[in-house]
């Protein structure tokens, strides 16, 4: 069993971890008509919906590592018809979310960043094939707890089209999936001018090749070492084995070219990833 599949426990933004099976509608819709339009999208505890209305239909997969955060997102967002979002599979870790995305080809993906296996980067890395996809694209909305510059980039980088934080409504959350459908860039109101930012300015840090060396999992590793953790307290933290922080060092120390951990400290403080 690889590593990815092992690892499908993690400790979340409301702090429990849970394993999953990854979960895929018995028979999901056609792709929505050509050239319909959207009203206002229904969201939590509003009346009627547009999506029926004007015939409307968009298939989402929702990616998050906690069950009752995915349950209480299609309670709110997928009765299709008041909404015109249909949920057609679920998943938990970076493995079942590749599965089920391949499986179904929805037309957008709820993406949590944190994810058991290499996180939502991962599942970015994974389906890029899908997302370029000329005649059925399937298109990614990061959904999360974080709002970290670093996370926000990254997804973005990786073909994210948006953005999005945990405390949107139902009612913005609709609206955004179909945004996303029809192509567009979709993010959190202060999380927009930040990546304007992040990517406009002539100020703004060049890709650190170093870094994009190393995987998802790695830098992690590198994150709480840094931080003085010891490799016990890793393996507690990311429920992965002593054995495999060990590996997970040992790859980071040759990939950046460093010799121990005092080193990696230091490189990890001078890119502020401490």
């Amino acid at each position: 069993m690889s590593e990815a599949q092992g690892e499908n426990r993690r400790t979340g933004s409301a702090g429990s971890a849970e394993s999953a099976e990854p979960t895929v509608a018995a028979e999901p819709t056609t792709a929505p008509a050509e050239g319909a339009q959207s009203g206002d999208p229904a969201g939590s505890g509003s009346g009627s919906g547009t999506g029926d209305a004007v015939g409307r239909r968009v298939r989402v997969v929702l990616v998050d590592d906690h069950r009752m955060f995915r349950t209480g997102v299609q309670a709110e967002i997928g009765q299709t018809e008041r909404t015109g979002v249909e949920v057609v599979g679920e998943a938990a870790d970076v493995d079942q979310a590749v599965t089920v995305i391949t499986a179904t080809r929805p037309e957008v993906v709820l993406l949590d960043v944190h994810l058991p296996g290499g996180g939502g980067v991962e599942v970015l890395r994974r389906c890029a094939p899908l997302m370029a996809d000329p005649e059925q694209p399937v298109r990614f909305l990061a959904l999360s707890v974080s709002d970290a510059a670093e996370d926000v980039i990254g997804v973005i980088r990786g073909g994210a089209r948006g953005y999005v934080t945990k405390t949107i409504t139902g009612t913005d959350l609709v609206d955004s999936v179909f945004r996303v459908q029809d192509g567009d860039a979709v993010f959190s109101p202060r999380l927009a001018g930040f990546v304007l930012d992040a990517f406009a300015s002539t100020d703004a840090p060049p890709v650190d090749e170093d870094l994009d060396r190393l995987t998802q999992r790695e830098r992690e590793v590198l994150r709480l070492i840094a931080r003085g953790y010891a490799y016990k307290e890793i393996a507690k933290q990311l429920f992965i084995s002593v054995k495999t922080v060990e590996s997970h060092v040992s790859a980071v120390l040759r990939k950046l070219q460093l010799s121990n951990r005092h080193e990696l400290t230091r490189w990890a403080t001078a890119r502020r990833l401490v």
